[in-house]
This record gives C-alpha cells, sequence and structure tokens, in this order.
C-alpha cells in the first residue's frame, strides 16, 4: 500500500521504499532519509533573491549572503520534480525534516483502505463577507 507523505512523496509500505509521486521512481529505503535518493542541485542565494539594493552601493542588499545560506534543491533522479528546498548554512549536512516510525505507520494502515489520491481535509468555504456602515463623525 502507497501512502502521501508530501506533495511530492509517496512511501511504499509493502517494499518499504520512498518514492516519488509523479514518477513513481523509487528513491530508497523507508528507513532513511528520503534525500539519501535524490539528485541535490546548490544554488547561489541571488539566483533565486535578487538584490533588491545596488551591490556597487550597498553593503546589505537584502539578497541573502552567500558566506552565510546556501540553497539546495532535492529533485527526484529520474524525472526531475522538486520535493524539497532547504536553506543552510555552506557545509551543513541535509536536515533530516521527516522521520516517521515505519512500523506503526504500517499498523495504522493496515485497516485502511488505500487512497489513489491525498486528501487534504474538506473543501474550503470562504467565510461570508460583511460590509460595515460608515458612522457620520458628530
Amino acid at each position: 500500500m502507497k501512502v502521501f507523505v508530501t506533495e511530492a512523496l509517496v512511501i511504499d509500505l509493502d517494499r518499504e521504499t520512498w518514492m516519488c509521486r509523479r514518477c513513481g521512481h523509487e528513491l530508497g529505503s523507508a528507513r532513511k532519509p528520503y534525500k539519501h535518493g535524490m539528485l541535490v542541485r546548490a544554488r547561489a542565494p541571488a539566483e533565486v533573491h535578487a538584490p533588491i539594493l545596488d551591490a556597487s552601493k550597498y553593503d546589505f542588499t537584502f539578497a541573502p549572503d552567500p558566506e552565510w545560506v546556501q540553497l539546495l534543491e532535492y529533485c527526484c533522479p529520474s524525472c526531475g520534480r522538486l520535493a524539497e528546498v532547504e536553506y543552510l548554512p555552506p557545509g551543513h549536512p541535509p536536515a533530516e525534516d521527516i522521520e516517521l516510525d515505519l512500523d506503526a505507520l504500517k499498523q495504522q494502515w493496515r485497516s485502511r483502505d488505500a487512497l489513489t489520491e491525498p486528501t487534504v481535509g474538506p473543501p474550503f468555504a470562504a467565510p461570508a463577507h460583511h460590509h460595515h456602515k460608515q458612522r457620520d463623525g458628530g
């Protein structure tokens, strides 16, 4: 049985593997971080967050300083789907952002029906819009 974990990731509980939700590519053991099976692309922060101020005039331009932060993109090695982006100090190891108790997850899903699409809760219902009367100033 496959369980949706994120918009980009699925766990196959029977085979205990991470999978790309788009193409079904196996990303490795679900008992290890999914990032081990992903392609990683390091990007310069200014590629994503362009400076707002002229760097020749100002020390601080509102773009992240590459000496303090790097962007890491994690993609499926088969179809290229972006699964995660991290902002980390240079040289920092990947963050382990998802750690599941696989045995407990298998137990929970033993009595459930398989899903073909993730469920995200009830449909969105916009709150009623109220018009407020203006008060006369006096």
